[in-house]
Formats: structure tokens, C-alpha cells, sequence
């Protein structure tokens, strides 16, 4: 039996504030330092589903810059088995809307100077995401 594949997406969004360059992470459910992501719905592109799941759990309305890199793993699902899990991220611009966590998804949501967001990200975050946020803070002009 072919394994299910189920496709999510986000980004890591960031902006500038005058010179300054902010990065936006999440706090999960779990208490995990984590990034804005979801599952893809029929008839949307990986950009819309990204751009969609960012406005829905932070409620920053943000414009895709560029794609950081694809996640695949795999998970055990009650129903369905094993299930293999890509997520697309992607570096995303904010352009508008106003913080706001997403109570039923995630518990907090808060911008952070980039070497604090790469802190946060190495001591409570999730290895796999090491990469996606390594990548995009590189596409920012910032090393780590």
C-alpha cells in the first residue's frame, strides 16, 4: 500500500522596522519554538497555503519573497498509517495585519532581532527547522 504523502506550508516572515530586521516565530501548542505552517487545501498552490496558514495563526498578512527549502518526514497517522509529510517554507515579507496568535492553534507569536530568533530557534525549537531558519536568515543577508 503506497504511503499517504500530505503536503503543508509556511514561512519565515519577517520585516524591516526603520533599520532594523525582525523575524517572526511562534510558540506551538507543545511550547515548542516553532514556525506559521499548515495543510495544503484542494485548488491552492503551496504560495497560497504558506500565505493563508501565516494570516490565519499570526494574523500578518505577508508577500512571498522567495522559497527557503522542502521538510519531508514521516509520521504515524491513527487513521491512515504512515503518512509522508512535506512542508514548503518559504521566505515571506509582512506587509500588513497586526499580531494576533491563533488561541486553537498556537499559543504565542512575537518578533524577534535575528541573532535572538536563532537563539530561540536552536534552544527550544524543532531540529528539523534548524535548516529552514538557517537558510532564510542567509537569504537575509545574516549568518549564523
Amino acid at each position: 500500500m503506497m504511503a499517504r504523502t500530505e503536503i503543508s506550508a509556511g514561512g519565515v516572515v519577517f520585516r524591516k522596522v526603520g533599520d532594523r530586521l525582525e523575524v517572526q516565530l511562534i510558540m506551538d501548542r507543545y511550547g515548542k519554538i516553532s514556525l506559521a505552517k499548515g495543510k495544503m487545501e484542494p485548488g491552492e498552490t503551496v504560495e497560497e497555503t504558506a500565505l493563508r496558514e501565516i494570516e490565519e495563526e499570526t494574523g500578518i498578512v505577508g508577500k512571498i519573497v522567495s522559497p527557503v527549502d522542502i521538510i519531508k518526514y514521516k509520521y504515524m497517522n491513527p487513521v491512515h498509517g504512515e503518512v509522508d509529510k512535506e512542508v514548503h517554507y518559504f521566505l515571506v515579507e509582512a506587509r500588513g495585519g497586526s499580531l494576533r496568535p491563533q488561541i486553537e492553534e498556537i499559543s504565542g507569536v512575537s518578533w524577534y532581532a535575528p541573532a535572538e530568533a536563532w537563539l530561540q530557534q536552536e534552544q527550544e525549537g524543532y531540529d528539523n527547522n534548524d535548516v529552514i531558519v538557517r537558510k532564510a536568515l542567509a537569504q537575509l543577508g545574516i549568518h549564523v
